[in-house]
């Protein structure tokens, strides 16, 4: 394996020099810089992560905090992880699985043992526990969610609220009355992700903007619950019924109790699901869905930690940012009348 030296000989310049031009620790001239780089390129040179890390005491490791949890739809969930891996690397960063086993006390470990430096957090609860110990770490830290109380935190996610209001303003549009919003999981209701809180409240204003009737029906992956709430929502529709199902984990079965009542997405009844675009494709109906921008999120919630660690000044920090949500129809939305 080369190494610095190695670089350093074929590129004709002190040992130091290749330091500083990796660690960008001091100014180089352009001409000395393309040297080192050639000659880095020529012999394929690594630099070795833990020297790297001795020297400037940083590990260019990400901790990635994340919750293995059977309700959770874990295809969404590892969406978020390889667009956040990915990016990581075009930062010269890795990532680090952090599971939620340990709660806080895993948050203080994986920054006092300097495994990592700095944490990204997902699912974060309306009054979670690990708050108060993100608070007082002396290491960058990115949410991705949005907590109760978000002062003196860095958080990003998507424009739930803004989601609910275009599904609700799309199938109004389309000329349905009465629109039922299939809800997720009880195990995600009782986690209070204020995600579900914002999607409710986005709704509920398009429908009274609207002129619109919203019903919040029990979701989950229960075909008897499905069921029960289908039929509901088609006792208290006149005209053409319209659901919409922000979790991925109803639409398979909310597709076959619609299915069983007879009832085509698209031509007898309106469904807006989110799944991303491959998966909506691959419907017997192509599935209209609101875009969540998981890849986007995922994206600047990887910028964001990168531009702080860069900045080298760890707190405190405050922003919150959300990401505008995207409709894209498909086959399974009735489309409004021409001229409408």
């Amino acid at each position: 394996m080369p190494t610095s030296k190695d670089v350093a000989q074929a590129a004709g310049v002190a040992q130091s020099t290749v330091s500083y031009v990796l660690s960008g620790k001091r100014p180089i001239s352009e001409k000395t810089r393309k040297k080192v780089e050639d000659a880095i390129q020529q012999l394929t040179y690594q630099p070795n992560a833990g020297a790297r890390a001795l020297a400037s005491r940083k590990t260019r490791v990400i901790g990635l905090v994340i919750p293995f949890i059977p309700e959770l739809h874990m295809a969404s969930i590892m969406e978020f992880v390889s667009v956040i891996a990915n990016t990581a690397r075009l930062y010269d960063h890795d990532i680090l699985l952090v599971t939620e086993d340990e709660g806080a006390p895993g948050l203080k470990r994986v920054v006092g043992q300097q495994i990592c430096d700095g944490l990204i957090l997902m699912q974060v609860e309306g009054d979670d526990e690990r708050l108060p110990v993100v608070r007082s770490l002396n290491v960058p830290v990115v949410l991705i969610g949005i907590p109760h109380d978000p002062s003196g935190l860095v958080c990003i996610d998507a424009d739930f609220e803004m989601a609910g209001e275009q599904c609700v303003q799309d199938l109004a549009a389309a000329g349905h009355s009465v629109i039922s919003v299939i809800g997720w999981q009880p195990e995600v209701v009782e986690r209070h992700v204020n995600y579900v809180e914002r999607f409710m409240s986005g709704t509920d204003k398009a429908a009274q903007d609207a002129g619109v009737r919203v019903l919040h029906l029990p979701g989950g992956t229960d075909r008897d619950v499905i069921a029960t709430s289908v039929d509901k929502a088609l006792a208290e529709t006149t005209g053409v019924p319209a659901f919409i199902a922000p979790d991925g984990t109803v639409q398979d079965v909310l597709r076959r109790v619609l299915n069983n009542r007879g009832l085509t997405p698209g031509v007898d009844v309106s469904v807006i699901g989110s799944a991303s675009p491959t998966l909506a494709e691959l419907q017997p109906i192509p599935l209209s869905t609101i875009d969540l921008r998981p890849a986007e999120v995922s994206r600047r919630a990887v910028k964001i930690i990168c531009d702080l660690l860069e900045a080298e000044n760890h707190g405190p920090h405050e922003s919150l940012e959300l990401v505008p949500t995207v409709i894209t129809h498909r086959s399974s939305t009735l489309r409004p009348p021409h001229g409408s």
